[in-house]
């Protein structure tokens, strides 16, 4: 019994012999596929085609990879999607544009059938050559994979066309199958369509020259009529559309097509003040390479025109529909992306300034002057220490070589001096004001806030700096002189000059201007400016001090009222006991010395009065550093009025800075010794206000300082005494009374000494010199990565500034794309290099997009000063032609600006007949024209396009009557002729 239940348990491997050859396989995969894909029937959704659908509509691809033996093949399916809000007027529109026979088509034929025959979709702007060629909405395609010869033996391909054949009908799928063969730069395809009782194929003729017989339409009407083979009598109408496509690319009778700039200003021996402060704008060359006129007629018969190869009907000027594409040059030089794009490259060097300037070696040149010097003696010396192997004369020449050009490199200066003092003067306008009488008025010419809102929060935005401000202006001048003036050793020479002039200020208790007041760096600035800002804090710290320091006689009358004051207040006799103070509003960057007196500031006033308290000892305590009382509020130990101290500011912080200090802080770990630590740390603020408080208020104790400082933690409650009345007593809050409370051990550490008198919170020397070597060490690739989102801010500006000169939606849609895409990638601390290349590839295109629509403005003859209601319409013309593949022209030919084309294309031909003809031969040649004058108005169409299509019965007369179909392409170097041509399969 467990025999039997193992043998019934025991699985065998089943092998599937139906599928024996390699073609048999590759049939069955190319069935799977299609029934993964769920192609099995008519697949195509049931809406009719609008006008523009497969141009405006969505096409989706999916692909497979199938082997056939070792042969890769990669299968395609191409789909419409379609989204029509109104299914009624579809029914219509179909019905209208299909040609008479075909409304009997039952719902059972494919849908590829109605689509051969469909006029809605005739020559498509932008679509995939087989959608151009059939007129289909969905179809499959499959083509040799990537890296394998092509198909060309004619076996190879009947194998093919017999493969989907067969999984055609096994599956049931109504969708057109190509098959790519020949070489893929020839786009030929091949394939078929199978219906229920119906068969459709898709045919395809390439050839390098056209034949003479079919250079017409007469010709090809004769192709036509033999491969339908129709044979009754009389014949369907053949319904024929014809395109043909004129290319004007001379543009030399035009003007420049942007107003260029003034190279001579910017290249030669001035530079003003003006170029600088503007980033140059525009084209240096022709943006439009091609205009391409499409002359349409299409709804024609046989009958009503004429054309073979005596005469023609098609005249251009009396087409039905002109459309127009434009051919832009592909990477135009442009000044502002050039600007950008040079820029950017410094981010990628390596060297430092040193390297550079070709400094910075003077030991080494000290070396190479005694190799040189010695070479003879070391030659000829027979007993040399030194290997002979080490020296040879090749590498003396060369030592003396590299000694002669960095001599060269020191004595060359990168930039010239009236160009870097004009740098200077514009990055520094108050250099040339005389600040001897006083050094603390300084002269803020520029870097005030922009008016503009819009352009005020950019710069927060890009995390870049204000416009006009010292670090915007420094971009602007850095680009400049990258691109105009040296490149990138002239950068270098002028940020060293540029850090000079800073130092100089600095020992020199000179502000910088340009950096928006006296606020600490504000965050929302990239680093360098904040650097520059707090350089400045630094110098406004020195600049008070020294101002004070440097005024005795004044400090000392002013404490000798003092003292006369608490004289007679107090009744002390001797100004010993006595050491009156009067500092500023929060002056947090006093002296350390302990025997200067300090002028109060005129809005202090007289509210502070120092007093002496005397304890219960008898001893005499000074109250220091007061500024006013506190809401009349009184120490909690006796009656004497609660002060507000004068304390110091905490100390501002860069964004590095902050960064640096968090890490210090998360480095201490979360052992209690390190939290001990961080808070002594982050108590170095809370120490000095303690120190000033007490000294401010002798006798105070701890819950006094809480009841000014942080009056949330002294928990206050009504309590009724001994005598029944109601009074407010308070305590310290649970917080506070944890044991080891940080607020509890600064009190008790804590002296009575007043702000003037400790030690500085803010050491604005050490900061200043911090700031100046974080400048100086700064290398030219550093630098451009902290000017990157000064100069993306700078080149957003410009590009509004031109946008609006032209109102160009487009671009004014894409500036605020590019906004938000350089605001995220700008707030990164260290964006990535790729995506930093992409956005300013995206501003680059859209001063080209500007540039090619100015050049459009000057070629149809848009004059800055016209109407604006006459050439609003032109103005929407030129800029759909920037936006869409082809725009249709208004009017054809007989519309105005078919008026300006035909213009266009007139000056042209009559400029080419003035080259080729001179003298008596051009006079009699205008003579024999003169009669003829519209053939010369256009040059021969570089492409003809002629679709024939018809509904006849196919293979017999008593047939079905099916769609047939045939695409004649007829160019210089091209002939092509692409047909689908269906038959009745029910009794055949």
């Amino acid at each position: 019994m467990a025999a039997v239940t193992d043998s019934e348990t025991e699985v065998f491997e089943i092998t599937d012999f139906t599928t024996a050859s390699e073609w048999e396989r590759f049939v069955s995969r190319v069935e799977e596929v299609l029934n993964e894909w769920k192609l099995i029937g008519n697949s195509t959704g049931k809406s009719a085609k609008q006008l523009g659908d497969y141009t405006s509509g969505t096409w989706e691809e999916r692909s497979q990879e199938i082997n056939f033996v070792d042969f890769k093949f990669s299968i395609t399916h191409y789909a419409l999607v379609q989204e029509h809000e109104n299914n009624a007027n579809h029914e219509v529109e179909e019905e209208t544009l299909l040609p008479p026979g075909s409304e009997d088509f039952p719902p059972t034929f494919p849908f590829a059938m109605q689509d051969l025959l469909s006029t809605s979709n005739d020559f498509p702007p932008r679509a995939h050559c087989l959608v151009r060629w059939y007129g289909i909405r969905e179809f499959i395609v499959i083509s040799p994979g990537a890296n394998v010869e092509a198909i060309i033996s004619e076996s190879k391909c009947n194998l093919l066309l017999s493969s989907i054949s067969v999984s055609l009908v096994n599956s049931g799928c109504q969708v057109p199958m190509f098959v790519q063969i020949q070489q893929k730069w020839r786009r030929l395809y091949s394939g078929e369509c199978q219906g229920h009782g119906v068969h459709t194929e898709f045919e395809m003729v390439h050839l390098r020259k056209v034949p003479s017989q079919y250079n017409h339409l007469s010709g090809l009407l004769d192709i036509f009529k033999s491969k339908t083979g129709c044979t009754i009598y009389p014949l369907p109408p053949i319904n024929i559309a014809i395109r043909f496509t004129y290319i004007l690319q001379d543009w030399q009778q035009y003007s420049w097509p942007l107003q260029p700039p003034d190279f001579d200003s910017l290249l030669g021996g001035e530079v003003g003040v003006e170029e600088f402060g503007n980033l140059p704008f525009g084209a240096c060359e022709e943006t439009i390479s091609e205009l391409h006129l499409s002359t349409t007629w299409p709804d024609l018969t046989e009958g009503t025109v004429l054309d073979n190869d005596v005469y023609s009907d098609l005249d251009p000027l009396h087409a039905t529909h002109w459309s127009l594409r434009v051919k832009t040059v592909e990477h135009p030089q442009c000044l502002l992306g050039d600007l950008l794009t040079y820029l950017f490259k410094i981010r990628g060097r390596k060297e430092t300034a040193e390297e550079i300037l070709g400094r910075g070696s003077a030991e080494e040149e000290g070396k190479d002057i005694t190799d040189i010097s010695s070479a003879l003696s070391k030659l000829t010396e027979p007993t040399t220490p030194v290997p002979m192997s080490k020296i040879s004369v090749s590498s003396i020449v060369n030592n003396a070589r590299r000694h002669i050009q960095r001599h060269r490199l020191i004595d060359e200066c990168p930039l010239g001096a009236d160009i870097l003092n004009s740098v200077l003067q514009y990055l520094f306008p108050d250099a040339a004001v005389d600040k001897t009488e006083n050094k603390t008025a300084q002269t803020h010419s520029y870097g005030k806030p922009a008016k503009d809102q819009n352009t005020d929060e950019l710069f927060i935005q890009l995390k870049s700096a204000p416009v006009e401000s010292l670090t915007h202006r420094l971009a602007l001048c850095i680009c400049l002189v990258n691109y105009y003036h040296g490149g990138l050793r002239a950068v270098t020479y002028l940020w060293q000059e540029f850090v000079l002039e800073l130092r100089y200020r600095w020992e020199n208790n000179y502000q910088i201007c340009g950096l928006l007041g006296e606020e600490p760096p504000d965050l929302r600035c990239c680093l360098l400016h904040q650097k520059f800002q707090m350089l400045n804090c630094c110098m406004k710290r020195k600049q008070a001090r020294d101002h004070i320091c440097k005024t005795p006689e004044r400090s000392k009358e002013i404490a000798v009222q003092n003292i006369d004051q608490l004289t007679e207040f107090t009744g002390a006799t001797s100004s010993t006991q006595i050491a009156a103070v009067s500092p500023g509003k929060s002056l947090d960057s006093w002296s350390d010395s302990e025997e200067e007196f300090f002028e109060c500031l005129s809005d202090q006033g007289d509210t502070e009065s120092p007093c002496i308290r005397r304890e219960k000892d008898g001893t005499k305590t000074r109250a220091e550093g007061r500024m006013h009382p506190y809401n009349n509020m009184t120490l909690l130990n006796s009656s004497e009025l609660l002060f507000i101290p004068v304390t110091q500011e905490p100390a501002p912080m860069t964004e590095d800075l902050l960064e640096e200090q968090s890490e210090i802080l998360a480095k201490l770990g979360t052992s209690a010794e390190g939290a001990q630590l961080r808070a002594r740390m982050q108590s170095a603020c809370l120490l000095s206000d303690m120190e000033s408080f007490k000294a401010a208020n002798p006798g105070s104790v701890l819950e006094d300082f809480v009841r000014w400082y942080s009056p949330r933690d002294f928990v206050e409650e009504e309590m009724v005494n001994e005598k029944g009345q109601t009074v407010l007593t308070g305590q310290l809050s649970p917080r506070m009374k944890i044991p080891g409370n940080i607020w509890v051990e600064t009190w008790e550490n804590a002296r009575a000494v007043p702000a003037n008198r400790q030690r500085r919170l803010f050491d604005d020397t050490k900061e200043a010199e911090k700031v100046l070597h974080y400048l100086e060490v700064q290398k030219p690739a550093d630098l451009t990565c902290h000017l990157l989102p000064c100069i993306i801010h700078a080149a957003i500006l410009k590009l509004k500034e031109e946008e609006a000169f032209d109102n160009i939606p487009a671009v004014k849609k894409n500036i605020q794309k590019a906004t938000v895409q350089a605001s995220k990638l700008l707030q990164q601390f260290n964006p990535d290099a790729s995506n930093l290349e992409d956005c300013i590839e995206f501003l680059i295109a859209l001063e080209m997009v500007i540039a090619q629509f100015r050049s459009l403005k000057t070629k149809f003859g848009i004059a800055e000063n016209a109407n604006e209601e006459e050439t609003e319409e032109l103005r929407h013309f030129l800029k759909s032609l920037l936006e869409e593949p082809e725009v249709g022209v208004s009017g054809a030919g007989q519309g105005r600006v078919g008026g300006i084309i035909h213009r266009l294309f007139v000056n042209v031909q009559e400029t080419a007949i003035l080259d080729k003809e001179t003298g008596q031969r051009k006079e009699e040649e205008m003579k024999q024209t003169e009669g003829d004058t519209k053939t010369q108005d256009f040059p021969s169409p570089a492409g003809r396009e002629i679709l024939l299509r018809t509904c006849i019965p196919r293979p017999a007369p008593y047939s079905k009557a099916l769609p047939q179909r045939l695409f004649c392409v007829l160019m210089r170097d091209e002939f092509r002729l692409v047909g689908a041509f269906s038959s009745d399969t029910s009794f055949f």
